[in-house]
């Protein structure tokens, strides 16, 4: 009993001390915890995010899906069959032939009728349907087509349809909301969106000749959707949906368009003179990099370096010279080549523009009266043009259909000379020159007037008779 009183004891004396130096040397107080209940105590937000609405696109959506049409094409397709079942059953191996149909999607641009699509949806086509919103059928007829762009016009029989107004692709932002409208995958009227990610690109994707300056966005573009709207969030059209960068031929996150400045140029023309009107500096051109600035002793890294000056050409008359650097053009800054295509390519042979160029050090703002890829300033149709003893004729889309060409200009007439000496006959039409696809008798005979050594043709007759020649210049 008694160690039991002690053992109590000790412990009791023990919580005292330890209490008693507790209270002595933890208990101080700092001066900044001694508040009352009416302090305010200061607060900072971890984040400095800003509320923000995103874009309303319900009202555009509800207005560019009636314009936006169904574009169904058919064509046949030749192959050859299987060899290993004509020699078991006896059969020559012929090509067959075979229905194809494909689609796409076009944009209606006037009340009465004209559509605008991408080329590659309707370049093979024998028949075309085009299907409104409200299901209304129509077949419709190619106006023209422009190969460069990848822009076709085609017209259908209707009035009072629903447009899509144009907008201002110059005007486009980066990082501004934008909405793709189409088919993809034959899914009627569907609406997707997006940002612009980047303008002026160039994937090539076209011929050499071409101009890409794409407007590149991140809203879902899938096959089918080729040749729909790019719509911005006033429901104006700013672009042509024209393609993908992908690997499995679905969308993977990057999409390309045709900016609609560049279409709304391309379809006049069409309209006007059944040919596009393109205008010419006359240059050999480089876009200006860090490594060229550093060759040539420039202390710029952006515009268009001229490498070469062409003769009689609209940049030679206007003084422009081999080493400038282009920077501007009717005051819109140039970067680099797709820059400059697409700034010009909203002009037309004969039209004056202002250039501002780099020459040693100096700003120069020169005016430039552009030409034509013969150096000429006339606007009426082409249909014809003459070089090396040869008369060249644009080949009417009906023949290009029955012959299943895309693209080709013929022979009409034949001096002696180059042409005649290898056999050609008058009738023939050049499909392509030295690998190069032509499309009409101005740009042919541009190619050929510019050709040093060997020349290579490939073309068809009317008869379906396919014919390759070779003879040097």
């Amino acid at each position: 009993m008694k160690k039991i009183a002690v053992i109590i004891l000790s412990g009791f004396a023990g919580g005292m001390l330890a209490f008693f130096l507790m209270f002595k040397f933890f208990t101080h107080s700092s001066p900044s915890e001694n508040f009352n209940s009416s302090t305010q105590i200061p607060v900072t937000s971890v984040s400095n995010t800003v509320p923000m609405a995103l874009p309303d696109f319900t009202m555009a959506a509800e207005n560019s899906i009636h314009a936006v049409v169904h574009v169904k094409t058919m064509y046949k397709n030749q192959y050859v069959s299987d060899p290993f079942y004509n020699f078991i059953f006896g059969e020559m191996n012929q090509p067959q032939q075979q229905q194809v149909q494909s689609s796409g999607s076009g944009v209606i641009i006037t009340n009465d009728g004209y559509i605008v699509t991408n080329n590659h949806v309707v370049q093979k086509a024998e028949y075309i349907e085009v299907v409104l919103n409200d299901k209304r059928t129509y077949t419709a007829k190619v106006v023209g087509t422009d190969p460069t762009t990848d822009i076709a016009l085609l017209k259908i029989d209707e009035t009072n349809l629903p447009v899509i107004p144009y907008g201002n692709s110059d005007d486009l932002r980066i990082g501004e909301w934008v909405m793709a409208v189409g088919n993809p995958f034959n899914l009627t009227s569907t609406v997707t969106a997006g940002i612009v990610s980047a303008k002026a690109r160039n994937i090539n994707i076209l011929s050499q000749y071409s101009i890409e300056s794409f407007i590149q966005t991140d809203a879902a573009v899938n096959p089918g959707n080729s040749g729909g709207a790019l719509i911005n969030n006033q429901g104006q059209l700013i672009g042509v949906n024209t393609a993908i960068a992908s690997q499995t031929g679905s969308y993977v996150g990057y999409s390309f368009a045709i900016p609609v400045n560049i279409v709304k140029k391309v379809v006049t023309d069409l309209i006007e003179f059944g040919e596009v009107k393109r205008a010419y500096l006359g240059l050999s051109i480089k876009s200006l990099d860090q490594k060229l600035a550093a060759d040539k002793g420039i202390d710029l890294t952006n515009g268009v370096y001229v490498e070469e000056v062409y003769s009689e050409g609209a940049a030679e008359k206007s003084g422009i010279k081999t080493g400038d650097i282009i920077i501007a053009m009717n005051g819109f800054e140039i970067k680099d080549i797709p820059q400059l295509h697409e700034q010009l390519s909203k002009y037309r042979p004969g039209d004056i523009i202002k250039v501002k160029v780099l020459r040693s050090g100096t700003m120069k703002e020169l005016d430039v009266e552009l030409k034509n890829r013969l150096n000429q300033t006339k606007l009426e149709r082409s249909e014809t043009a003459k070089v090396l003893g040869i008369t060249l004729a644009d080949v009417p889309y009906e023949d290009m259909q029955k012959l299943r060409i895309q693209h080709g200009v013929q022979i009409t007439d034949i001096q002696k000379g180059k042409f005649s000496s290898v056999g050609i006959k008058p009738g023939f039409i050049i499909t392509s020159i030295n690998k190069k696809p032509v499309g009409n008798a101005e740009d042919a005979a541009y190619i050929l007037q510019n050709i040093k050594g060997s020349v290579f043709l490939e073309g068809v007759y009317t008869n379906g008779m396919y014919a390759y020649y070779s003879f040097g210049l």
